[in-house]
C-alpha cells in the first residue's frame, strides 16, 4: 500500500485537478448533471424528498448519506425556520442539518409587498420630497426673476416651458389645458379695454352657458323647472354653476406689459418689478403645503401690517391675519372667530376672565395669545397703545417661523403611520392600487404625484418585469416610474412577489451568522456582541445594495463579506474583489478560476444575485440559490473523492476529511462530537485510545494541552498537522515506505521534509 502521507500529498498538491478527476468519473459526471439539470424544477419539500436520485445527492454531498433512509426527520429539518433560534434545525447539535437546510429555499423566501429596506427608502423619499419642496421653490423663483427680464415677445415666454409653466401654475391654470392662441390672446389684452380678447372671452363664455339655461327653460315644463330634482333643473343648476365658477384669465392678463401684436414698446419689460413680485407671491402660495418661502411672505405681511390693527374686529376681518396668529400660538384649526375674540379681549387680570377660564388643555395658549396683544375688553385700543409692542411682534413672529408647518408635519407623520399599517393588508397590485393613502405616498415619494396616471396605467407599471429591458415600465423612458416598480414586490400576474435583492433572504442569514462565527470563534464575549451589532448592520443596508457598484463602493460591506468567509480583508483590494464578480465562472481561465481561493470565492460571487453588468438579477428559480448548488456540488466531489481514496487507505480519507472539516472547528468539544476527527486527533498526538473512556471535560482539558485549536484555522499550520498525521498513520498501521514512493511524492518540492523523515526513521526504531 502507497504511504498514507505521499497518498494524501499527491491528492492535495493540486485539490483542483483531484476534484476534476473525480469529476470527470462517468457515474459521478452522470449524477452531478441530474441533479443540475433537475433541482431548478422542484417547488416543494414533497418534489425534493420523492426524487431519489436527487435528495441522495445532496444528503451524501452533506455527510449525510446514513441518514438518508429517515424522509420524516428531514422534512423537518426543511421545514424549519432559520430565522428561529427554537426551530427543529437550529435546537439539533450537528451543524450538518442547519446546513443542509440552509443550502435551501423551503422556508427561506418570503413573498411580501414591501421588505422593511424598501418601505424604509420609499419612506425616506416621501420625507424627502417634501424637504425638497422649499429648495425647490427657491430655484423656480430665482430662475423666474433672472430669465423673464430677456424675454420679448409671446412666443419667447411660450417657447420656454419653466417660464411659462411658472406663471401659469402661480396664477391656477393647469398648463396641460392651455392652447397656444388662448394663452397669447390673454397676455396681449388691455383689461381696461371692454373689447380686448380677455374680457370678450369671458363674456362669450359666459353667454353661451346663458344660452344653454334659455334653451332648457324654453323647452321644460313649468312643472320640471319647478322641481329641483328634474334633469331640466339638474342641468340649469349644471350650467349656472359653470357662468358662477368661470376662469378668470384676467390677472394673468394684467401681469404682463406685451401690446396686441405680441411684442414689447421701446424701453418695456415684459413685467414690472410689482408685477413680478405679484407672480412669485402667488406661486409660492400655490404648492400644495406652505413652503418656507411663503412662511416668509405671511411673516412679512403680518409685521407689515399689525402695526395698522386698531381693533380685534380688523384681525377677524382679515383671514390672513387671524391664521397667522392662530398658528403661531398652537391654537387648532376648528377656532371659531368668536373664541378669537374672547381671547383677545380678556383682561388676564380679572380671574374669571374668558382666557383664564376657557381652554382646557389649551388654556395656556389662550392665555399667552391674550397677552401678546394690547386690546381693552371691548376689542379696541386705548389712546396711544398699538395691538402689538415691538417685542410682542418679534415673539408671535418667531412662534410662527416654529409653528407654520406643524399641521403638515403631523398630517405626514399621520399619512406614513397609516402607510406602515394598511401595507400589512395588502395581498396584490389591486389592494395597492385602490388604497389612496398608499398611492398617495408613494406617488409623492417618487414625484408622480402631480401626473394624474390612470390605475390601468400604474398596475401596468406595477406589474413590469424589472429584469426585462422591454417591459412596459421601460418604455416610459421614465425613471420615476421605474423607481416606483422597485419599491414594491408584485410579480407580473399581480400577486405578491419576494423582494429582488442582492442577497436572498437565507443568504444574508448565512453571511450575517458566518460573520458571527469567524470574529467570536476565539474571542471574547464583547467580540461576539460587536459581531453581532455589526452583522446587523449588515443585514439591514445590503437589502439597500442595487448593483454590484453599490456593494463595492461600501467597503465596510465587502470586509464584512470578506471575513464571514474565513479571509482576511487586508489581503484583498476592492478591485480584486471586483474582478471576481466580473469573472466568468464557467471559464476555466477565467480570474476567479485560476486564483488560490477559488472555492471560496466561488461561494462568495454565487451567493450575490448580480448580473454581467453587476446590475441586480433575478435569482435562479427553484429552491437553491446559486451558491447552493454550486456548494453541493462541490460537497459531493468532495464526499466522493473522500471516499474513493479511503477505499485504499482510511488514513487519507481521515487527513482530507479533517482538512475539510477543520475550519469549522471551534472548541476541543467539535472534535469530541466526531469520531473521525478526534481519531486524527489522537495519531497525531499519540493520544492512548483508553482516553476515549475517561470524562469527557478531561478529554477536553488533554486536546487543549496538546493543540491549539487556532492552528487549525492557519492553513500552514493544519498542513503540518496532517503532516504529522499521516506519517504517524503509516507507523501504526505499519504501513512500510519505499525509496521509490519518496521519488515519486516529488519529495524536492512538496515531500517530505528531512525532519519528517528523521521522525519516521525514530518512530519505526523506537528511538527518542
Amino acid at each position: 500500500m502507497v504511504s498514507t502521507y505521499i497518498d494524501y500529498n499527491l491528492i492535495t498538491r493540486d485539490m483542483k485537478t483531484s476534484l476534476r478527476r473525480t469529476a470527470e468519473q462517468t457515474l459521478v459526471a452522470r449524477e452531478t448533471e441530474y441533479y443540475k439539470e433537475n433541482i431548478g424544477k422542484v417547488t416543494s419539500i414533497d418534489e425534493f424528498l420523492d426524487d431519489f436520485r436527487l435528495y441522495s445527492y445532496a444528503m451524501k454531498a452533506h455527510g449525510l448519506e446514513d441518514m438518508t433512509y429517515a424522509k420524516a426527520f428531514m422534512r423537518k429539518v426543511l421545514e424549519s425556520d432559520l430565522t428561529d433560534d427554537s426551530s427543529y434545525a437550529n435546537m439539533l447539535t450537528d451543524e450538518r442539518y442547519r446546513n443542509f437546510a440552509l443550502a435551501f429555499s423551503f422556508s427561506q423566501s418570503t413573498e411580501v409587498v414591501q421588505s422593511d429596506a424598501q418601505e424604509d427608502a420609499l419612506i425616506g423619499l416621501y420625507s424627502q420630497s417634501i424637504a425638497n419642496l422649499d429648495d425647490a421653490v427657491t430655484d423656480d423663483t430665482n430662475y423666474f426673476n433672472a430669465a423673464i427680464d430677456t424675454v420679448m415677445t409671446v412666443d419667447q415666454l411660450w417657447q420656454n416651458e419653466k417660464l411659462k409653466n411658472y406663471v401659469l401654475t402661480a396664477l391656477g391654470f393647469d398648463p396641460d389645458y392651455m392652447s397656444y392662441a388662448h394663452f397669447k390672446g390673454v397676455v396681449t389684452s388691455d383689461v381696461s379695454d371692454p373689447g380686448s380678447y380677455v374680457n370678450t372671452e369671458a363674456a362669450a363664455y359666459k353667454q353661451g352657458y346663458q344660452d344653454k339655461i334659455d334653451a332648457v327653460k324654453a323647452s321644460a315644463s313649468a312643472a320640471d323647472l319647478a322641481d329641483s330634482t328634474s334633469a331640466a333643473s339638474k342641468l340649469i343648476a349644471q350650467y349656472q354653476s359653470a357662468i358662477n365658477n368661470a376662469p378668470d384669465y384676467t390677472p394673468l392678463a394684467a401681469a404682463f406689459n406685451f401690446q396686441n401684436d405680441g411684442t414689447l414698446a421701446t424701453g418695456d419689460l415684459p413685467m414690472t418689478a410689482t408685477q413680478k413680485a405679484s407672480v412669485s407671491e402667488a406661486y409660492a402660495f400655490a404648492q400644495p403645503r406652505l413652503s418656507s418661502a411663503a412662511a416668509k411672505l405671511n411673516k412679512e405681511y403680518y409685521e407689515s401690517t399689525i402695526g395698522s390693527i386698531t381693533s380685534v374686529d380688523d384681525i377677524l376681518s382679515d383671514s390672513r391675519l387671524f391664521a397667522f396668529i392662530r398658528i403661531a400660538y398652537g391654537l387648532p384649526s376648528s377656532l371659531l372667530t368668536s373664541t378669537m375674540e374672547n381671547i383677545l379681549t380678556s383682561d388676564l387680570s380679572d380671574p374669571s376672565s374668558y382666557a383664564n377660564m376657557q381652554g382646557g388643555e389649551n388654556n395656556a395658549a389662550y392665555k399667552e395669545l391674550a397677552a401678546a396683544f394690547n386690546f381693552q375688553t371691548d376689542g379696541t385700543l386705548a389712546s396711544g397703545d398699538t395691538a402689538q409692542t415691538t417685542a410682542q411682534i418679534t415673539k408671535t413672529s418667531a412662534y410662527w417661523m416654529t409653528r407654520y408647518n406643524d399641521a403638515d408635519e403631523a398630517a405626514d407623520e399621520s399619512l406614513i403611520a397609516s402607510f406602515k399599517t394598511l401595507m400589512g393588508v395588502v395581498t396584490d397590485v389591486d389592494d395597492l392600487l385602490a388604497d389612496t393613502k398608499i398611492m398617495k405616498l408613494a406617488l409623492t415619494a417618487v414625484g408622480l404625484q402631480n401626473e394624474g396616471d390612470t390605475t390601468r396605467k400604474l398596475k401596468k407599471v406595477l406589474t413590469s418585469d424589472l429584469t426585462d429591458p422591454k417591459s412596459y415600465v421601460y418604455t416610459l423612458k421614465d425613471e420615476r416610474y421605474v423607481e416606483l416598480a422597485k419599491a414594491f414586490n408584485i410579480d407580473t400576474d399581480g400577486s405578491l412577489g419576494v423582494p429582488m435583492l442582492a442577497q436572498s433572504e437565507s443568504e444574508i442569514l448565512n453571511t450575517a451568522k458566518s460573520y458571527v462565527v469567524e470574529k467570536s470563534r476565539f474571542g471574547t464575549e464583547e467580540d461576539k456582541t460587536k459581531a453581532t451589532e455589526e452583522s446587523k448592520y449588515y443585514s439591514a443596508e445590503i437589502e439597500k445594495i442595487e448593483s454590484l457598484d453599490g456593494l463595492l463602493a461600501n467597503r465596510r460591506l465587502v470586509d464584512f463579506i470578506l471575513v464571514a468567509a474565513g479571509l482576511d480583508p487586508e489581503e484583498y483590494t476592492t478591485d480584486y474583489v471586483r474582478q471576481m464578480f466580473k469573472s466568468d465562472l464557467d471559464d476555466p481561465k477565467s480570474f476567479i478560476n485560476t486564483e488560490p481561493d477559488t472555492t471560496i470565492f466561488k461561494q462568495i460571487v454565487t451567493s450575490y444575485n448580480f448580473d454581467s453588468d453587476g446590475n441586480l438579477a433575478k435569482p435562479m428559480e427553484g429552491i437553491q440559490t446559486r451558491r447552493g448548488l454550486l456548494e453541493t456540488e462541490d460537497l459531493y466531489l468532495n464526499q466522493t473523492l473522500e471516499e474513493q481514496e479511503g477505499e485504499e487507505n482510511a488514513g487519507v480519507r481521515l487527513a482530507l476529511y479533517f482538512r475539510r472539516m477543520a475550519s469549522g472547528v471551534n472548541t476541543a468539544y467539535d472534535l469530541l462530537a466526531d469520531s473521525a476527527l478526534l481519531q486524527v486527533i489522537q495519531t497525531t498526538f499519540s493520544i492512548p485510545k483508553e482516553m476515549s473512556s475517561a470524562d469527557v471535560d478531561v478529554q477536553h482539558d488533554y486536546i487543549n494541552r496538546v493543540l491549539d485549536i487556532e492552528d487549525l484555522h492557519d492553513p500552514e499550520k493544519l498542513d503540518r498537522l496532517l503532516v504529522r498525521f499521516t506519517a504517524l498513520y503509516d507507523v501504526e498501521n505499519n504501513t512500510d515506505v519505499s525509496a521509490a514512493e519518496l521519488i515519486m511524492s516529488g519529495r524536492g518540492r512538496n515531500g517530505i521534509s528531512a525532519d519528517t523523515l528523521l521522525s519516521l526513521t525514530q518512530l519505526r526504531t523506537g528511538g527518542a
